[in-house]
């Protein structure tokens, strides 16, 4: 027996299976659970009106057992509990139905469906939007549900299901610095060293996180292009997937040469997991996809965006580039990063995001200057412009990173810290050792990271959005930082970009795109398209019908296009004279499509078989009761 069933959400289907131990029980008697033999314990008191209990196994189907609890006298209904897939998590369905018929089908009709399906009317909370609710003639509500999704009159009907809710209260990570981490969220100072910050002069990682109610999904992938990525250090554990080294055309990633220590620390800032040591990056459930070995070649170049698009890589950061003029990147090497954009996440597109660089000039990196990728420069713990930090006019956005106060990264097992500089400062600023895994870190190579972290999350809240889509919610939600007399008309600034990255206002903005209705296509309609917006060329064959004999209604339609669709369908179907009632109902036409005219009832009712065996569900009409 097939115990998974479909139903309607406000998400769309959801593929529904029975639990094999858990029922549900509405009952006479508070000590019910205890007292039967057949129930093992009470798992839930309350859920949807009902207890949820576990039952003792038995040789019978579960089945069998609930048809048993049914028919005792201390039992009012008893019902099946549901999962989704891969969720232990028990559902179950009220008993209620909303349902939604055409518009144009009066309530007459929709007394019809409700009778047919032996449903009870509860509310009606518009003409065509009822609540209904099974009977104990029914069947089980979300078999009753789903075959009404079928029904002609019928737009939807979703079943009211209860699902025990999550508690919203959010803890914060426990790792040892992560209180150091001002650029996720700036509380005006610095916790262990008399240092004044800007309070709320940050990135808003941490609202993103409790409007998302996580620390991102886990699905996503952010590979970090660079060298020196220290892979066993424990910020990186159990993050790691589809490592590469392009040096060595291997996955046996370079590691151990105190030249190469940079990719360590841009990793942590965006990818660091929250596993309570160390510290935390801005999406720290995203797994992390170290590509070794950064390279100005053609095919080094290609390669590494391929690899990106080979692998399914949402989110690449790249805090490396070039600002002399001789090394401008030519056009195979655009079309290699423009690929990645346009193509990655079968053809999503996989977000790039490149540092302006750090030189101080008035032109940002060539990389970072390409159009598809987001240009990322850096600000102050005092939202002020990080002196180091390129300008341009292909500026993107700005980053929390140091120029006031540094931030705290991971360090490579192997770093040996500022040449000529002795002690703790080789990696602290203040010469304050807070940890020998760890070390202040800044620049637009900091603020890079930052971003596609932030990215990261963007993609948790809305998978479907598209990298030129993340790019513009990155843009657009920013805020503007510094005097206002720097942007232009655009809210373009050559020291900003469109502002300071808001990782809550980014998530908030994918999430409102993920629930907005999808936009009309601008594309050219095809012929169907035409039809159902009533254009096109149809031919007619006219004639006036007496309001008298039998036929099959299988709909009731406000828009003229949808009838010429359906009368085109059944003709070709069954062969039969087509009837359409056009009536008036609050001020809009109403359009009825009967199939068939007989002058026996009979005659119709055997139609209204024929038409089911074909998938078209119908009832048999009194042609003279169209005009009512």
């Amino acid at each position: 027996m097939n115990k998974k069933i479909k139903v309607r959400s406000a998400k769309g289907a959801i593929i529904l299976e029975k639990s094999n131990k858990l029922v549900g029980l509405k009952t006479k008697r508070k000590d019910f659970a205890k007292k039967d033999k057949a129930i093992e314990k009470t798992e839930r008191p309350h859920l949807g009106g009902f207890e949820v209990m576990e039952m003792k196994k038995k040789g019978t189907s579960l089945d069998v057992e609930l048809d048993k609890l049914r028919k005792k006298s201390s039992v009012e209904v008893g019902s099946h509990i549901y999962h989704t897939e891969g969720s232990s998590k028990p559902i179950i369905p009220t008993g209620e139905i909303f349902i939604i018929f055409h518009e144009g089908t009066n309530e007459e009709e929709q007394m019809i469906v409700l009778d047919e399906y032996k449903l009870d009317l509860i509310e009606r909370r518009t003409s065509n939007r009822i609540i209904a609710k099974v009977t104990k003639n029914s069947s089980n509500p979300l078999k009753v549900a789903a075959a009404m999704e079928q029904y002609p009159l019928v737009k939807s009907a979703e079943p009211d299901l209860d699902v025990p809710l999550d508690n919203y209260d959010f803890l914060e990570p426990e790792d040892e610095l992560y209180t150091h981490q001002w650029h996720l969220e700036n509380p005006g100072f610095v916790v262990d060293f008399n240092r004044t910050l800007k309070k709320g002069a940050d990135a808003k990682v941490v609202d993103a996180w409790k409007r998302l109610g996580n620390y991102g999904s886990d699905k996503i992938k952010v590979a970090i292009i660079d060298n020196g990525i220290d892979l066993s250090h424990p910020d990186f554990e159990g993050k790691i997937v589809d490592q590469f080294d392009l040096w060595s055309q291997s996955s046996d990633v370079l590691q151990g040469d105190p030249s190469f220590t940079h990719g360590t620390p841009c990793a942590s800032v965006a990818i660091a997991g929250r596993n309570g040591t160390g510290i935390v990056g801005a999406a720290p459930n995203a797994q992390f996809v170290p590509i070794s070995g950064t390279s100005y070649s053609l095919r080094s170049t290609e390669q590494m965006f391929q690899y990106c698009i080979d692998k399914k890589v949402d989110v690449v950061s790249c805090s490396w580039g070039s600002t002399d003029p001789r090394f401008d990147l030519n056009t195979l090497k655009k079309d290699a990063i423009s690929k990645a954009v346009k193509e990655g996440r079968n053809g999503k597109g996989t977000v790039v995001c490149y540092a302006v660089g750090n030189e101080g000039l008035d032109y940002i990196s060539f990389y970072a200057a390409h159009p598809d990728v987001i240009a990322v420069g850096a600000c102050t713990s005092q939202d002020e412009h990080a002196f180091y930090s390129n300008q341009g006019m292909e500026l993107d956005v700005v980053a929390p990173s140091n120029g006031d106060w540094p931030i705290t990264a991971a360090r490579a097992w192997w770093d040996q810290g500022l040449n000529g500089i002795e002690g703790d400062f080789k990696f602290w600023r203040d010469g304050q050792n807070r940890s020998s895994q760890h070390k202040h870190f800044g620049g637009t190579s900091s603020a890079c990271p930052l971003v596609a972290g932030i990215c990261a999350l963007v993609l948790s809240a809305n998978p479907d959005l598209s990298a030129k889509q993340v790019k513009e919610i990155i843009c657009r939600t920013a805020d503007k930082i510094g005097d206002p007399s720097e942007y232009d008309d655009r809210g373009h600034s050559k020291k900003f970009g469109y502002g300071r990255v808001n990782a809550d206002k980014a998530v908030a903005e994918a999430l409102r795109m993920k629930d907005a209705p999808p936009e009309e296509p601008v594309e050219e309609m095809t012929v169907e398209e035409m039809i159902k917006q009533g254009r096109g060329i149809f031919k007619f064959s006219v004639a006036a019908q007496k309001p008298e004999g039998y036929g099959v209604q299988m709909g009731a339609f406000a828009k003229y296009g949808n009838v010429l669709i359906q009368v085109e369908r059944l003709q070709k179907l069954f062969k039969l004279p087509i009837v359409v009632s056009i009536n008036e109902l609050d001020g809009r036409t109403v359009y009825k499509i009967v199939v068939g005219a007989f002058n026996d009832r009979a005659d119709a009712a055997q139609l209204k078989k024929q038409m089911k065996e074909n998938g078209v569900d119908g009832f048999v009409r009194n042609i003279k009761d169209l005009m009512v």
